[in-house]
Protein backbone atom coordinates (compact mmCIF):
# COMPACT_ATOMS: atom_id res chain seq x y z
CA UNK A 1 0.00 0.00 0.00
CA UNK A 2 2.82 2.43 0.41
CA UNK A 3 4.79 1.96 -2.73
CA UNK A 4 0.68 3.56 -4.22
CA UNK A 5 1.65 6.80 -2.11
CA UNK A 6 3.04 9.68 -4.54
CA UNK A 7 6.24 10.95 -3.06
CA UNK A 8 7.08 14.44 -3.18
CA UNK A 9 10.44 14.19 -3.29
CA UNK A 10 12.30 11.31 -5.58
CA UNK A 11 15.59 10.49 -4.23
CA UNK A 12 17.61 7.97 -5.82
CA UNK A 13 19.51 7.76 -2.97
CA UNK A 14 20.48 8.21 0.43
CA UNK A 15 22.27 11.69 1.17
CA UNK A 16 25.39 12.63 3.09
CA UNK A 17 24.52 13.06 6.42
CA UNK A 18 26.74 15.46 9.18
CA UNK A 19 26.02 15.54 12.75
CA UNK A 20 26.36 19.43 14.68
CA UNK A 21 25.94 19.69 18.30
CA UNK A 22 25.47 23.42 19.98
CA UNK A 23 26.99 23.91 23.00
CA UNK A 24 25.29 27.45 23.85
CA UNK A 25 27.27 29.29 26.91
CA UNK A 26 30.11 31.72 26.58
CA UNK A 27 32.04 33.43 28.65
CA UNK A 28 30.92 36.74 28.10
CA UNK A 29 28.13 37.50 24.92
CA UNK A 30 29.81 40.08 22.27
CA UNK A 31 28.35 42.58 20.99
CA UNK A 32 27.79 41.86 17.50
CA UNK A 33 26.53 37.77 17.81
CA UNK A 34 23.14 36.86 17.28
CA UNK A 35 23.87 33.13 17.70
CA UNK A 36 22.06 31.35 20.35
CA UNK A 37 24.43 31.76 22.93
CA UNK A 38 24.16 32.55 26.46
CA UNK A 39 26.85 34.20 28.86
CA UNK A 40 28.06 32.20 31.81
CA UNK A 41 26.32 32.42 35.04
CA UNK A 42 28.36 30.34 37.53
CA UNK A 43 29.43 26.88 36.56
CA UNK A 44 27.90 24.92 33.34
CA UNK A 45 26.03 21.36 34.40
CA UNK A 46 28.17 19.67 31.68
CA UNK A 47 27.06 16.28 33.05
CA UNK A 48 23.36 17.39 32.39
CA UNK A 49 23.90 18.78 29.22
CA UNK A 50 25.91 16.25 27.96
CA UNK A 51 23.17 13.46 28.69
CA UNK A 52 20.38 15.82 27.60
CA UNK A 53 22.57 15.88 24.08
CA UNK A 54 22.80 12.08 23.56
CA UNK A 55 18.63 12.22 24.57
CA UNK A 56 18.62 14.35 22.16
CA UNK A 57 20.07 12.06 19.76
CA UNK A 58 18.31 8.88 20.35
CA UNK A 59 15.20 10.64 19.37
CA UNK A 60 16.20 11.90 16.28
CA UNK A 61 17.89 8.50 15.08
CA UNK A 62 14.57 6.81 13.76
CA UNK A 63 14.77 9.29 11.01
CA UNK A 64 17.93 8.44 9.69
CA UNK A 65 17.65 4.77 8.68
CA UNK A 66 21.25 4.13 10.49
CA UNK A 67 23.20 6.08 7.81
CA UNK A 68 26.79 6.78 8.80
CA UNK A 69 27.75 10.04 9.97
CA UNK A 70 30.30 11.63 7.53
CA UNK A 71 31.28 15.09 9.65
CA UNK A 72 30.85 16.50 12.86
CA UNK A 73 30.97 19.78 13.95
CA UNK A 74 31.16 21.01 17.80
CA UNK A 75 29.79 24.88 17.73
CA UNK A 76 28.55 27.30 20.00
CA UNK A 77 28.64 29.38 21.97
CA UNK A 78 31.72 29.11 23.22
CA UNK A 79 32.49 24.94 23.02
CA UNK A 80 35.85 25.14 24.48
CA UNK A 81 35.03 26.12 27.99
CA UNK A 82 33.67 22.25 28.32
CA UNK A 83 36.34 19.92 29.91
CA UNK A 84 38.19 17.71 27.33
CA UNK A 85 36.42 14.98 30.28
CA UNK A 86 32.79 16.23 29.04
CA UNK A 87 33.73 16.20 25.16
CA UNK A 88 35.15 12.52 25.31
CA UNK A 89 31.92 11.42 26.65
CA UNK A 90 29.90 13.39 24.37
CA UNK A 91 32.18 12.08 21.30
CA UNK A 92 32.01 8.62 22.69
CA UNK A 93 28.38 8.51 23.54
CA UNK A 94 27.77 9.62 19.81
CA UNK A 95 29.77 7.01 18.50
CA UNK A 96 27.66 4.37 20.67
CA UNK A 97 24.89 5.30 18.95
CA UNK A 98 25.77 6.05 15.16
CA UNK A 99 27.77 4.63 12.69
CA UNK A 100 30.61 7.10 12.00
CA UNK A 101 32.76 6.86 8.77
CA UNK A 102 36.49 6.26 8.77
CA UNK A 103 38.42 9.20 8.92
CA UNK A 104 35.70 11.55 9.52
CA UNK A 105 36.16 15.23 10.05
CA UNK A 106 35.67 16.01 13.95
CA UNK A 107 35.69 20.45 14.44
CA UNK A 108 35.65 22.01 18.00
CA UNK A 109 34.92 25.57 17.62
CA UNK A 110 37.46 27.46 20.21
CA UNK A 111 38.15 30.64 21.55
CA UNK A 112 41.87 31.56 22.28
CA UNK A 113 40.86 33.18 25.40
CA UNK A 114 39.26 30.12 27.07
CA UNK A 115 42.53 28.51 26.51
CA UNK A 116 44.52 28.95 29.63
CA UNK A 117 45.85 25.61 30.04
CA UNK A 118 49.53 24.10 28.18
CA UNK A 119 47.58 20.80 28.01
CA UNK A 120 43.62 21.39 27.03
CA UNK A 121 44.28 21.20 22.98
CA UNK A 122 46.22 17.93 23.54
CA UNK A 123 43.15 16.84 25.81
CA UNK A 124 40.69 17.41 23.30
CA UNK A 125 42.95 16.31 20.57
CA UNK A 126 42.90 12.78 22.44
CA UNK A 127 39.23 13.11 23.31
CA UNK A 128 38.57 12.45 19.58
CA UNK A 129 38.65 16.26 18.03
CA UNK A 130 40.83 16.33 14.65
CA UNK A 131 40.19 19.51 13.67
CA UNK A 132 40.14 23.27 15.44
CA UNK A 133 38.59 26.08 14.37
CA UNK A 134 39.81 28.89 16.31
CA UNK A 135 37.32 32.35 16.89
CA UNK A 136 40.46 34.69 16.47
CA UNK A 137 38.79 37.30 14.20
CA UNK A 138 41.63 39.86 13.99
CA UNK A 139 44.94 40.77 15.62
CA UNK A 140 45.17 44.01 16.08
CA UNK A 141 44.56 45.02 19.60
CA UNK A 142 42.60 47.89 19.47
CA UNK A 143 39.86 46.10 17.01
CA UNK A 144 39.41 43.08 19.45
CA UNK A 145 38.97 45.77 22.25
CA UNK A 146 36.60 47.17 19.70
CA UNK A 147 34.56 43.95 19.57
CA UNK A 148 35.03 43.09 23.73
CA UNK A 149 36.47 39.71 22.45
CA UNK A 150 37.93 38.12 25.66
CA UNK A 151 41.49 37.61 24.11
CA UNK A 152 44.40 39.56 23.06
CA UNK A 153 47.15 39.61 20.22
CA UNK A 154 49.47 37.46 22.43
CA UNK A 155 46.70 35.13 23.33
CA UNK A 156 45.42 34.40 20.11
CA UNK A 157 49.20 33.86 19.22
CA UNK A 158 49.53 31.60 21.95
CA UNK A 159 46.25 30.11 21.49
CA UNK A 160 47.49 28.97 17.73
CA UNK A 161 51.04 27.84 18.83
CA UNK A 162 49.85 25.12 21.64
CA UNK A 163 46.92 23.80 18.71
CA UNK A 164 50.34 23.35 16.57
CA UNK A 165 52.10 22.09 19.32
CA UNK A 166 49.40 19.50 20.69
CA UNK A 167 49.35 17.89 16.63
CA UNK A 168 46.21 19.53 15.04
CA UNK A 169 47.32 20.29 11.42
CA UNK A 170 43.92 20.89 10.60
CA UNK A 171 43.60 24.18 11.65
CA UNK A 172 40.83 27.48 10.47
CA UNK A 173 41.29 30.71 11.61
CA UNK A 174 37.74 32.82 12.21
CA UNK A 175 38.54 36.47 10.67
CA UNK A 176 36.29 39.35 9.81
CA UNK A 177 37.02 42.05 7.95
CA UNK A 178 35.03 45.67 7.91
CA UNK A 179 35.36 46.50 11.73
CA UNK A 180 34.63 49.71 13.35
CA UNK A 181 37.36 52.36 11.23
CA UNK A 182 39.28 49.61 9.89
CA UNK A 183 41.82 50.69 7.17
CA UNK A 184 42.56 47.94 4.14
CA UNK A 185 46.26 47.87 5.37
CA UNK A 186 44.74 46.68 8.50
CA UNK A 187 42.65 44.45 7.04
CA UNK A 188 45.60 42.77 4.92
CA UNK A 189 47.91 42.80 8.00
CA UNK A 190 45.45 40.63 9.69
CA UNK A 191 45.44 38.34 6.99
CA UNK A 192 49.29 37.79 6.42
CA UNK A 193 49.72 37.48 10.45
CA UNK A 194 47.37 34.58 9.92
CA UNK A 195 48.90 33.14 6.35
CA UNK A 196 52.52 33.20 8.66
CA UNK A 197 51.01 30.44 10.74
CA UNK A 198 49.88 27.98 7.49
CA UNK A 199 46.68 26.83 8.45
CA UNK A 200 44.88 24.93 6.66
CA UNK A 201 41.92 26.59 6.35
CA UNK A 202 40.72 30.52 6.70
CA UNK A 203 37.17 31.49 7.46
CA UNK A 204 37.24 35.59 6.04
CA UNK A 205 34.00 37.07 6.90
CA UNK A 206 32.24 40.51 6.60
CA UNK A 207 31.29 42.12 10.09
CA UNK A 208 27.53 42.67 9.47
CA UNK A 209 25.15 44.31 12.21
CA UNK A 210 22.18 42.08 13.11
CA UNK A 211 18.95 42.88 14.45
CA UNK A 212 18.73 42.28 18.52
CA UNK A 213 22.40 43.07 18.95
CA UNK A 214 24.13 45.99 21.29
CA UNK A 215 25.77 47.25 17.60
CA UNK A 216 22.62 47.45 16.03
CA UNK A 217 21.36 49.78 18.79
CA UNK A 218 24.28 51.62 19.06
CA UNK A 219 26.91 51.06 15.58
CA UNK A 220 30.10 51.88 15.63
CA UNK A 221 31.43 53.72 12.74
CA UNK A 222 32.12 51.38 10.05
CA UNK A 223 34.16 51.44 6.47
CA UNK A 224 31.79 52.42 3.50
CA UNK A 225 30.54 50.26 0.94
CA UNK A 226 33.41 51.19 -2.07
CA UNK A 227 36.26 50.69 1.03
CA UNK A 228 34.71 47.03 1.53
CA UNK A 229 34.47 46.60 -1.72
CA UNK A 230 38.27 47.37 -2.20
CA UNK A 231 38.85 45.28 1.21
CA UNK A 232 37.50 42.05 0.10
CA UNK A 233 39.20 42.51 -3.93
CA UNK A 234 42.60 43.11 -2.13
CA UNK A 235 42.15 40.04 0.80
CA UNK A 236 40.75 37.50 -2.39
CA UNK A 237 44.05 38.61 -4.68
CA UNK A 238 46.40 38.04 -1.45
CA UNK A 239 45.16 34.81 0.11
CA UNK A 240 45.44 33.60 -3.81
CA UNK A 241 48.74 34.44 -4.31
CA UNK A 242 49.68 32.77 -0.69
CA UNK A 243 48.20 29.37 -1.74
CA UNK A 244 44.58 29.61 -0.25
CA UNK A 245 41.91 29.79 -3.18
CA UNK A 246 38.20 30.57 -3.04
CA UNK A 247 36.00 27.88 -2.45
CA UNK A 248 33.36 29.84 -1.00
CA UNK A 249 32.01 32.85 -0.17
CA UNK A 250 33.67 33.63 3.18
CA UNK A 251 36.00 30.04 2.84
CA UNK A 252 39.50 29.79 1.71
CA UNK A 253 41.70 26.46 1.69
CA UNK A 254 44.70 25.29 0.82
CA UNK A 255 44.43 21.89 -1.98
CA UNK A 256 42.18 19.77 -0.61
CA UNK A 257 41.49 21.52 2.95
CA UNK A 258 37.96 22.37 2.65
CA UNK A 259 35.47 22.09 5.74
CA UNK A 260 33.92 19.25 4.73
CA UNK A 261 31.24 19.95 7.21
CA UNK A 262 30.27 23.16 5.62
CA UNK A 263 30.10 21.68 2.14
CA UNK A 264 27.88 19.29 2.87
CA UNK A 265 25.63 21.98 3.89
CA UNK A 266 26.32 23.85 0.98
CA UNK A 267 25.35 21.18 -1.29
CA UNK A 268 22.25 20.93 0.69
CA UNK A 269 22.94 17.54 2.10
CA UNK A 270 21.41 16.21 5.46
CA UNK A 271 22.10 16.86 9.14
CA UNK A 272 21.12 16.08 12.55
CA UNK A 273 21.10 19.08 14.60
CA UNK A 274 21.57 18.15 18.58
CA UNK A 275 21.98 21.09 21.45
CA UNK A 276 19.83 24.32 22.44
CA UNK A 277 18.40 26.16 19.46
CA UNK A 278 20.17 23.63 17.12
CA UNK A 279 18.66 23.01 13.75
CA UNK A 280 18.41 19.94 11.77
CA UNK A 281 17.49 18.97 8.46
CA UNK A 282 16.31 15.39 7.24
CA UNK A 283 16.16 14.15 4.25
CA UNK A 284 14.10 10.74 4.07
CA UNK A 285 14.08 8.75 1.23
CA UNK A 286 11.42 5.98 1.48
CA UNK A 287 9.02 8.23 2.46
CA UNK A 288 9.83 11.31 0.02
CA UNK A 289 10.08 14.21 2.70
CA UNK A 290 12.31 16.70 3.51
CA UNK A 291 12.00 18.13 7.23
CA UNK A 292 13.67 20.76 9.03
CA UNK A 293 13.30 20.77 12.76
CA UNK A 294 15.08 23.07 15.61
CA UNK A 295 15.18 21.94 19.54
CA UNK A 296 14.30 24.28 22.32
CA UNK A 297 16.51 27.29 22.08
CA UNK A 298 16.88 28.62 25.95
CA UNK A 299 19.88 26.16 27.89
CA UNK A 300 17.44 26.03 30.47
CA UNK A 301 14.24 25.05 28.55
CA UNK A 302 16.10 22.64 26.77
CA UNK A 303 17.50 20.83 30.05
CA UNK A 304 14.28 20.83 31.31
CA UNK A 305 11.98 19.42 29.05
CA UNK A 306 14.61 16.45 27.87
CA UNK A 307 14.11 13.99 25.85
CA UNK A 308 11.19 15.62 24.48
CA UNK A 309 13.10 19.01 23.70
CA UNK A 310 11.74 19.24 19.98
CA UNK A 311 10.55 22.76 19.46
CA UNK A 312 9.63 23.28 15.87
CA UNK A 313 9.14 20.93 13.00
CA UNK A 314 8.05 21.55 9.33
CA UNK A 315 7.60 19.51 6.39
CA UNK A 316 9.46 21.59 3.38
CA UNK A 317 7.84 22.17 0.00
CA UNK A 318 9.27 21.43 -3.40
CA UNK A 319 9.68 25.63 -4.49
CA UNK A 320 11.06 25.70 -0.47
CA UNK A 321 13.40 23.35 -1.65
CA UNK A 322 14.56 24.88 -4.88
CA UNK A 323 15.37 27.87 -3.36
CA UNK A 324 17.01 26.88 0.22
CA UNK A 325 19.27 24.71 -2.72
CA UNK A 326 20.02 27.41 -4.89
CA UNK A 327 21.21 29.97 -1.75
CA UNK A 328 23.62 26.91 -0.67
CA UNK A 329 24.71 25.83 -3.81
CA UNK A 330 25.52 29.67 -5.35
CA UNK A 331 27.79 30.54 -2.00
CA UNK A 332 30.36 28.10 -3.79
CA UNK A 333 33.04 29.00 -6.39
CA UNK A 334 32.23 26.11 -8.39
CA UNK A 335 28.32 25.97 -7.95
CA UNK A 336 26.64 22.84 -8.72
CA UNK A 337 26.13 20.48 -11.30
CA UNK A 338 22.57 18.73 -12.49
CA UNK A 339 23.14 15.77 -10.89
CA UNK A 340 24.14 17.17 -7.56
CA UNK A 341 20.46 19.27 -7.74
CA UNK A 342 18.47 16.33 -8.81
CA UNK A 343 20.15 13.89 -6.37
CA UNK A 344 20.11 16.56 -2.72
CA UNK A 345 16.50 17.88 -3.72
CA UNK A 346 14.85 14.92 -5.10
CA UNK A 347 13.08 17.08 -8.18
CA UNK A 348 13.69 17.31 -11.59
CA UNK A 349 15.16 19.99 -13.45
CA UNK A 350 11.52 21.83 -14.35
CA UNK A 351 11.73 23.97 -10.37
CA UNK A 352 15.08 25.88 -12.11
CA UNK A 353 14.29 26.14 -16.16
CA UNK A 354 12.99 29.24 -15.68
CA UNK A 355 14.61 31.70 -12.94
CA UNK A 356 18.36 30.22 -14.33
CA UNK A 357 17.20 31.39 -17.79
CA UNK A 358 16.83 34.92 -16.69
CA UNK A 359 19.76 34.81 -14.38
CA UNK A 360 21.87 33.80 -17.64
CA UNK A 361 20.61 36.76 -19.59
CA UNK A 362 21.25 38.78 -16.78
CA UNK A 363 24.57 37.55 -16.75
CA UNK A 364 24.23 36.53 -12.87
CA UNK A 365 25.29 33.24 -13.79
CA UNK A 366 26.94 31.06 -15.95
CA UNK A 367 27.67 27.21 -17.20
CA UNK A 368 30.80 26.18 -17.29
CA UNK A 369 33.29 22.45 -17.45
CA UNK A 370 34.89 21.17 -14.86
CA UNK A 371 36.27 17.67 -15.73
CA UNK A 372 34.60 17.29 -18.41
CA UNK A 373 31.08 17.91 -16.26
CA UNK A 374 29.26 20.79 -16.99
CA UNK A 375 28.12 23.39 -13.63
CA UNK A 376 26.43 26.34 -13.02
CA UNK A 377 27.92 28.80 -10.73
CA UNK A 378 27.12 32.22 -10.42
CA UNK A 379 29.49 35.05 -12.07
CA UNK A 380 31.96 37.61 -9.98
CA UNK A 381 28.65 40.14 -10.68
CA UNK A 382 26.30 37.35 -9.55
CA UNK A 383 28.07 36.98 -6.36
CA UNK A 384 28.29 40.70 -5.44
CA UNK A 385 24.24 40.58 -5.87
CA UNK A 386 23.57 37.58 -4.91
CA UNK A 387 20.40 38.26 -3.12
CA UNK A 388 18.78 39.65 -6.46
CA UNK A 389 19.90 36.50 -7.82
CA UNK A 390 18.21 34.37 -5.53
CA UNK A 391 14.82 36.78 -6.06
CA UNK A 392 14.77 34.87 -9.38
CA UNK A 393 14.03 31.35 -7.19
CA UNK A 394 11.20 32.87 -4.31
CA UNK A 395 8.09 30.76 -4.82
Amino acid sequence: MANSITKIFNFTKPLPLSLYIHIPWCIRKCPYCDFNSHQMQGKIPENDYINALLADLEQDLPKIQERAISSIFIGGGTPSILSPEAIYQLLTGVQRRLPIRKNTEITLEANPGSIKDNTRFQAFREAGINRLSLGIQSFNETALQGLERIHGRIEAINAIDKAMKAGFNQINFDLMFGLPAQTIEAALKDLQIAVSFQPSHLSWYQLTIEPNTPFYHNTPPLPDNDILWEMQNAGQNYLAKQGYFQYEISAYAKSGQQCQHNLNYWKFGDYLGIGAGAHGKISETHLGTITRTSKQRHPQNYLQSSPAIIANHSKLTPPEVGLEFMMNALRLYEGFTNQTFIENTGLNLAYLEKPIEQAYLQRWLVKNEKNGIPHIRATDTGMRFLNEVLDLFVP
